[in-house]
């Protein structure tokens, strides 16, 4: 790659494509825990609830990694940090085939959380800082499409691998997948121009302490911070439950419940793009396809409690919606967040919110599905996620929100 092409704006374009690339790879196999919830529960003898630990135990590190992480995107190049974190995700996968049971294989997912601490914050920094608000959301959406696109390649391929080799090849080929994303993203990420490749210990200021976590006490911030717990958790539901429930209760055959949860992250895919590029021209400002996201996926959960959750049709019409706005948030969101951060500290600022979603992240999995186990079905916890996201919708109405004109002045003092 010549410096000249680097300089010109098509290289954003390439950057992209690899923190896209990144993103999928890294988020492979834990997007994919879901789709081989029925297999990892057959083979290893697991209840609902050990399956949704498993799923959170890839989550946990991350609840520290992640504000760590920024810190470190915000001293250190991407290309570096993100490189390592998606070689430690294939080290933590390729401990964990060589598990020898369930206990050491939650030892071994946490340390794919701990690499996986860096794909979100680096990627969207990345993107960031060769996007300018004009495109940025765009382009935001594109590269949190990896996610779900990772999860849709996951759902389709991973079934498939542990009937003909068993879960311990869904772990290995999770791992090279990651692997392969460490190399595209080190062999073919660069800067922008005037930013330097390395720049190790050049932090220009000390924050004094407690200051970052002061924008936390923020009430735009706080109701970012609410819906954005809210939707993860309704999104954490859809990754553990729409395989187990298409199959305990619309009577549909775990191939072609794993073929809805592929559709159901394609629609996640197109939702994070298209309501991103929505978010880049709505009056209201970004925020505003937030709102009509949680709107959207109050009404699918508490749908999916009467009779239509019972029927293979329209379970599955209602988890496709449910994926494309219970995913598709995710873009205009974290745009938000880029938007509203000081300047000099999006880093920290996108691992911080991050951070916060990684609570519900750890702890809705394994919380839904022991409800699912306690009331042997699964309209109690569609119903708990559809009161979370109405609160959340309805706290966000009645305080108000950010307006476009205001995010461009960072209301935080680090």
């Amino acid at each position: 790659m010549s410096h000249r092409f680097a300089r010109t704006g098509r290289y954003r374009w390439v950057v992209l494509g690899i923190t896209t690339f990144t993103q999928a790879a890294s988020s492979f196999f834990v997007a994919g825990i879901g789709a081989t919830g029925i297999h990892f529960q057959r083979a290893m003898e697991l209840s609902t609830a050990q399956v949704g630990l498993l799923l959170s135990a890839a989550q946990l590190v991350p609840l520290i990694g992640l504000p760590v992480a920024g810190e470190l995107l915000d001293r250190y190049n991407e290309r570096w940090v993100v490189g390592a974190g998606a070689c430690v995700v294939a080290t933590g996968l390729a401990l964990g085939s060589a598990a020898p049971g369930y206990v050491s294989l939650l030892l071994a997912l946490l340390v794919v959380g701990a690499g996986y601490s860096t794909a979100q914050p680096g990627g969207s920094k990345s993107v960031a800082s060769w996007f300018d608000a004009s495109r940025r959301g765009f382009a935001m959406g594109v590269r949190q499409a990896g996610l779900p696109l990772g999860g849709a390649l996951a759902a389709a391929t991973l079934p498939v691998l542990a009937v003909a080799r068993g879960v311990r090849a869904t772990l290995v080929a999770g791992g090279l997948v990651a692997l392969l994303g460490a190399i595209v993203f080190t062999a073919l990420y660069r800067p922008p121009p005037g930013v330097p490749s390395f720049r190790g210990g050049t932090e220009p200021r000390t924050p004094r302490p407690g200051g970052r976590l002061r924008m936390l006490r923020e009430p735009a911030m706080a109701r970012i911070m609410l819906s954005g717990v809210s939707l993860v958790s309704l999104q954490g539901g859809i990754l553990l439950l729409t395989v187990l429930h298409l199959h305990g209760t619309a009577s549909m055959g775990t191939g072609s419940a794993a073929l809805v949860l592929t559709a159901v992250q394609g629609a996640g895919v197109a939702g994070r793009i298209c309501l991103a590029a929505w978010s880049d021209r709505a009056r209201a400002g970004r925020y505003a396809c937030v709102l009509v996201c949680l709107a959207a996926v109050t009404a699918g959960a508490v749908a999916l409690t009467t009779p239509l959750g019972r029927s293979p049709v329209a379970a599955s019409c209602l988890f496709v919606w449910l994926g494309f706005f219970g995913i598709g948030w995710y873009g205009p969101w974290v745009a938000h967040v880029v938007e509203s951060a000081p300047a000099g500290r999006t880093g920290f600022a996108l691992g911080l919110a991050m951070s916060v979603n990684q609570i519900a992240v750890v702890l809705a999995p394994p919380a839904l599905g022991l409800l699912a186990d306690l009331t042997h079905g699964f309209g109690a916890a569609w119903g708990a996620l559809a009161a979370l996201t109405a609160v959340a919708l309805a706290a966000t109405v009645r305080g108000g929100f950010r307006r476009p004109s205001d995010e461009s002045r960072p209301p935080y003092e680090i």
